[in-house]
């Protein structure tokens, strides 16, 4: 578990280090906004594009990352909805605790992604991307329209919308169907992609540390509890019980792809979810908090799940 705790621990201490310069007001509070964005539109499509036009496609076992990702994720959201009584709290408290239980941050994978298995894992976090992204943006949109309907907001139809512009999600395509045309990356546009693509996982980090509200971490309740319970212990562990059981069945799951979905499967909750529950009537503040206690408790909930398929023989890590 040192090892990959090692390997884990630069991208935790650069959340820790953007968290830092922005309390320390290092650079102007205006810096992040414009980072952010930089990160989003340019420099993480460009690394997927880059990584993907490129890549060995034929072997890796979508299908089963597909439906194990997929699967877990409909589980755990079916899950929360059964659990909404005993959560207790507001309309809108329980959806910030729907969007924490499902909603991972594909920074951090993309990162972790790197650092424990090189470009190949890259390769494979943009297909869980691919899948995992549009459907929890259309499951946090119907919960959100559901429970608060009264405050309006995005429709199902702006949120397809949004997906199919969603910068990430056009990057997989273009770079799937660069490497299936056979194209792969041209002569000036490949070395520009993978330039841009190297600033992505830093710049990309230290916003994720700089959006952290530690100030604002209050008592744990209900919502809050159930929200890194579902998140980082039953999605994670309803990924792997789908895993096992697809590869039983025969399904071709090698143990490269195992890691990736399971990675990806215990990220802690995206800081997207706060921009959405502002916008559609949710719990802000609560979701601020979701984010924040989620990204500190998987500096050590990802290396214990990703040690137990070590242990398990199930994936290959350090």
């Amino acid at each position: 578990m040192l090892d990959i705790a090692l390997s884990l621990a630069p991208i935790f201490l650069l959340i820790l280090i953007g968290h830092a310069m922005k309390r320390g007001r290092f650079v102007p509070d205006t810096f992040w906004a414009p980072a952010e964005k930089l990160t989003y539109f340019v420099t993480f499509p460009a690394l997927l594009v880059a990584n993907l036009a490129g890549a060995d496609l034929a072997g890796l076992a979508w299908p089963a990352i597909a439906l194990s990702l997929g699967g877990a994720t409909l589980g755990v959201a079916g899950l929360a909805l059964a659990l909404r009584r005993w959560v207790g709290g507001t309309a809108a408290a329980f959806t910030s605790a729907f969007q924490g239980a499902i909603r991972p941050n594909t920074y951090i994978g993309l990162a972790g992604a790197a650092a424990l298995f090189g470009d190949a894992g890259v390769t494979l976090t943009a297909v869980c991307i691919a899948i995992v992204v549009p459907l929890v943006n259309v499951l946090a949109v119907a919960c959100l329209s559901v429970f608060v309907p009264a405050h309006g907001g995005a429709s199902l139809k702006a949120t397809l919308v949004g997906i199919a512009r969603n910068p990430l999600i056009l990057a997989c395509v273009i770079g799937i169907a660069l490497n299936v045309m056979g194209l792969g990356l041209p002569p000036v546009a490949g070395p520009l992609l993978k330039i841009l693509g190297a600033a992505a996982l830093p710049v990309g980090l230290l916003a994720v540390g700089a959006g952290l509200a530690l100030d604002a971490l209050r008592g744990a309740g209900r919502p809050l509890v159930t929200a890194c319970v579902l998140k980082l212990g039953v999605l994670p562990l309803t990924a792997a019980v789908i895993l096992v059981g697809l590869s039983t069945a025969g399904m071709k799951v090698n143990a490269a792809a195992f890691g990736i979905a399971m990675l990806y499967a215990a990220l802690p909750c995206s800081a997207s979810s706060y921009v959405l529950a502002r916008q559609m009537g949710g719990d802000a503040p609560l979701m601020a908090n979701i984010i924040t206690l989620q990204t500190l408790l998987a500096a050590g909930t990802i290396p214990v799940v990703l040690m137990a398929l070590a242990l398990a023989g199930l994936t290959p890590l350090p």
